[in-house]
């Protein structure tokens, strides 16, 4: 595409964002960021050298380790510094914990600079809770995923169940709720449909429906800038 987008998917956990994301940057030739991953590197981060769960700790912490994405077969690595972090910040106690440590403003402020970084020059598509709202209000194009709670639920139980963690769906059911509370509530960038964001129901939809309609959208956003631009030069 001739103009870099920034492309935004917001929404609460199991809607199908990283994964809806991460195709559609492959399909554009985008680089994908999962901003919740990034979270997850610094709440791993923190357990590992026991850092207390101050706003001044952990922002420290947050300033100060390298959070980098690598492309690899079948999605992207995670690494923080040089080691691949992928698998161990899917660990339950790395879930259990990210919440609170995201909520700290100063870890926040350290993410979303680091956020914007990527997203300097285009061409990327990002993931989270807040990126159209907070970290890239005026993106091009804002995506809200949403479904029901217990389609959230089935799906989070089935990544767990391939990973080898089984758990029940109304289990999920509950832990879903409780941080759909919470990420709602929090004070520090609240999880919001985006003003001006496009809302998709995904409840009913697969992953390859989600990408083609986001897929769409961008289409025909191109579409109607590259025939303003042409106006614009007659």
């Amino acid at each position: 595409m001739a103009q870099p987008l920034i492309i935004t998917l917001d929404g609460p956990a199991g809607a199908g964002k990283s994964t809806t994301a991460r195709k559609v940057a492959e399909r554009l030739g985008y680089q994908h960021v999962d901003s919740g991953a990034m979270y997850r590197v610094v709440t791993l981060a923190a357990i590992q050298n026991l850092v207390p769960y101050t706003n001044e700790a952990l922002g420290q912490l947050a300033g100060k380790i390298r959070i980098r994405f690598e492309p690899s077969f079948g999605g992207q690595r995670v690494l923080l510094d040089t080691v691949d972090v992928t698998e161990q910040i899917r660990s339950a106690q790395v879930t259990a914990n990210v919440s609170e440590v995201s909520s700290f403003h100063n870890v926040r402020n350290a993410m979303v600079q680091l956020q914007r970084e990527y997203g300097l020059n285009g061409g990327v598509v990002m993931d989270g809770r807040d990126i159209g709202s907070v970290v890239f209000p005026f993106a091009q194009i804002k995506m809200f995923l949403s479904a029901d709670l217990e389609v959230r639920a089935q799906r989070r139980a089935a990544e767990l169940a391939a990973g080898g963690n089984s758990v029940e769906t109304s289990e999920m059911i509950e832990a879903l709720d409780k941080r759909d509370k919470y990420d709602s509530e929090r004070e520090e960038s609240p999880l919001i449909k985006p003003e001006g964001s496009i809302e998709i129901d995904t409840t009913n939809l697969t992953i390859d429906e989600q990408v083609e309609a986001i897929l769409e959208i961008v289409r025909k956003y191109q579409q109607t800038y590259d025939m303003i631009t042409a106006f614009g030069d007659i």
